[in-house]
């Protein structure tokens, strides 16, 4: 095996594996929590949607190799979600929306002088990073919803979980790093 198929393996393998943690992380552990406090709020959506902070952060680090990387995980949170009803068309195409939006965004905000995406020497904007992961929940919720015909309530829910996900996410590994550093490690 050539030592790049090792690496596509792995970072497939890492991605995913964070995707489909955070989502039972999301289901298990918070939904009941959410259901316990907002039990008005829409029950299929949670407040605080984790695997999206892995979908953006993934996309930022290894751009358009997320999509594949972040593949089998997305697959598997809508076969969780929906059953065999992951062979519907709208299925394959919301699944489709959901892997390339984020590497898309990314590529775009490059192409227009915006590149935002990590590279040695070169200080992470946190507050451009949020900013691009609100435009990606709205471009994600508004296509992903429409196809599988969702209402506009239903939209904004999904982009409330997207966004205080990717915060929360976020601020949970500078949290995390910054102790590392701290720590001398």
């Amino acid at each position: 095996m050539s030592a790049r198929w090792l690496i596509w393996v792995r970072e497939t393998l890492t991605v995913s594996g964070l995707y489909i943690a955070a989502f039972w992380l999301t289901s298990l552990v918070w939904m009941p929590i959410q259901n316990l406090f907002f039990a008005e709020f829409v029950h299929f959506a949670s407040l605080l949607y984790l695997p999206f902070g892995v979908y953006v952060l993934t996309a930022w680090l290894l751009g358009w190799r997320s999509a594949l990387a972040i593949l089998p995980g997305v697959i598997y949170a809508f076969w969780v979600l929906g059953g065999m009803n992951i062979l519907l068309p709208s299925r394959i195409i919301s699944i489709v929306i959901v892997i390339c939006v984020a590497p898309a965004v990314f590529h775009l905000l490059a192409l227009i002088g915006l590149d935002i995406r990590p590279k040695a020497g070169k200080q992470s904007c946190w507050i451009c990073l949020m900013t691009a992961g609100i435009l990606i929940s709205v471009i994600k919720s508004v296509l992903v919803n429409n196809v599988l015909g969702s209402t506009p309530s239903e939209y904004v829910a999904y982009m409330i979980g997207d966004v205080s996900g990717l915060f929360f996410l976020m601020l949970a590994l500078m949290l995390f790093f910054r102790s590392m550093r701290s720590a001398g490690h």
